[in-house]
């Protein structure tokens, strides 16, 4: 399996507009993460309308095409293939990963959330380019739904597949360092950049660990 560029050693930017500080929009706060040196977008808005959602994935779209970067859709084959972005990222209710490959053809990325390593491994032959696994470290957004999975079963996970893995939940830059040891391929990340008052800088903060 030939690997990606963008898989290795990456910053995966999942975007959540809840989160973002008062007084600034979510193009505003992508484009900073960009200038930053983000290249790698999901566009994850779970309670927007197909409407609402499709006028800022077209925005998404052009602001991603500037900076030679690349727009994932969560979930919704559909508008990702109508506003021609550059793959899709499947959760835990999605459609099968064999299902979602066939309809996007093997020219975009396909990812997959993961919690486990049979999920991991039914990832990789259904088809999937990469996958996200966690939460690794305490999270509030995921407290609900029990402990973190930790640098063990981190490590366990990558080392039981080909697949690049990005770690996922509670990642900070201190962090960075230990989940790459520990097999990851890069790291994903919502609040530590989306939340923070400075994008641009949080985000050269942690490519410059990705190293």
């Amino acid at each position: 399996m030939k690997l990606h560029p963008l898989l290795h050693k990456s910053l995966y930017l999942i975007t959540d507009r809840h989160q973002i500080p008062s007084g600034k929009s979510l193009l505003q706060t992508i484009e900073k993460a960009l200038i930053g040196g983000a290249r790698l977008i999901q566009l994850r808005e779970k309670d927007l309308s197909a409407a609402e959602l499709w006028l800022i994935a077209q925005q998404l779209r052009n602001l991603t095409h500037r900076f030679s970067a690349k727009l994932l859709i969560n979930d919704r084959i559909d508008l990702a293939l109508a506003c021609n972005a550059d793959g899709v990222h499947l959760g835990e209710h999605s459609l099968p990963t064999t299902e979602a490959r066939r309809l996007i053809g093997t020219g975009r990325l396909l990812g997959r959330s993961t919690h486990s390593v049979a999920e991991i491994q039914r990832a990789a032959t259904q088809g999937a380019d990469f996958v996200t696994f966690g939460p690794i470290y305490h999270t509030p957004s995921k407290a609900a739904f029990g402990s973190p999975m930790g640098l063990e079963q981190l490590n366990i996970a990558c080392h039981t597949t080909n697949l690049p893995v990005f770690a996922l939940g509670g990642i900070k830059t201190d962090h960075v360092s230990e989940v790459l040891s520990h097999g990851a391929s890069g790291v994903a990340l919502i609040s530590a950049i989306i939340a923070d008052s400075d994008p641009q800088k949080s985000t050269e903060n942690f490519l410059s660990r990705l190293v």
